[in-house]
């Protein structure tokens, strides 16, 4: 037991004096992350056009287009294509009086997209091989990039936990979690984006994402900053469909 007891000692006093002497250093590292989708065939892009809806303030349509094909200049290898936005709903309606042979498709697709169910009208139109397919030829066969875009306002109420600072009888103070109930609003993003095959028309991929952002009742923050701020979160995960991206981090390595 003697001989046990002096064995661990020695064994504590070496692990002290190690980790004494231990000096710890930072490396930075990054990790690759392989995009989702092959575009090695590719060699342009073109970000065609959103059927957008939600909110009068911002024109979803524009605004993606215009956002994406700046990030795509700046981070992808694809060269992006410079063209006039194209004009989806007209070509969805048109596709839609041609297979009915009149113009009740027409009349019954609302006057302006403002819930999800207003997309319906128009979502054929990412399925019209033909199309695509055709817009590929005019533009040498890029990878052509399209969806949808709702921007809408919402408003919530509910019981909301924020830390609040107090101070007690000698002026010292804490920071405590405080239960409140407010009512709040602000705007939600969900872009539905859709990736197709300029050489055949067919769509190679889509992905949904959803954003939201809360204000108090009385704080007043333009719908188009907003949308921005949205877009900002989304960008990274839109990227990383196309092109490859690096996590950077750091380890911890002892001398």
């Amino acid at each position: 037991m003697t001989a046990r007891l002096a064995w661990t000692a020695s064994s504590l006093a070496a692990v002290v004096l190690t980790a004494s002497c231990t000096s710890y250093y930072e490396i930075p590292i990054e990790t690759p992350i392989r995009p989702k989708l092959d575009v090695s065939a590719f060699q342009r892009v073109f970000v065609a056009g959103f059927i957008a809806g939600g909110s009068e303030d911002v024109d979803g349509n524009l605004e993606t287009t215009r956002l994406l094909r700046s990030q795509l200049r700046t981070k992808s290898e694809l060269r992006v294509i410079d063209a006039d936005v194209l004009p989806l709903m007209d070509v969805a309606l048109d596709a839609r009086e041609n297979a009915s042979d009149g113009g009740a498709d027409r009349e019954a697709a609302p006057a302006a997209i403002k819930e999800d169910s207003d997309l319906e009208v128009y979502e054929h139109v990412f399925a019209n091989v033909e199309y695509w397919k055709r817009i590929g030829e005019e533009y040498q066969q890029p990878l052509i990039v399209t969806g949808t875009v709702m921007f809408a306002p919402q408003a919530r109420s509910g019981i909301v936990q924020r830390d609040q600072e107090v101070y007690d009888s000698f002026g010292r103070r804490r920071v405590v979690p405080v239960r409140t109930y407010m009512e709040r609003k602000g705007f939600v993003l969900r872009p539905r984006f859709i990736f197709i095959d300029g050489r055949t028309g067919t769509v190679l991929h889509s992905e949904n994402f959803r954003e939201e952002i809360l204000y108090n009742a009385n704080q007043t923050s333009p719908a188009l900053s907003s949308y921005f701020e949205l877009m900002d979160r989304l960008i990274p995960n839109f990227l990383s469909t196309l092109s490859s991206q690096r996590i950077r981090g750091t380890r911890i390595l002892l001398q």
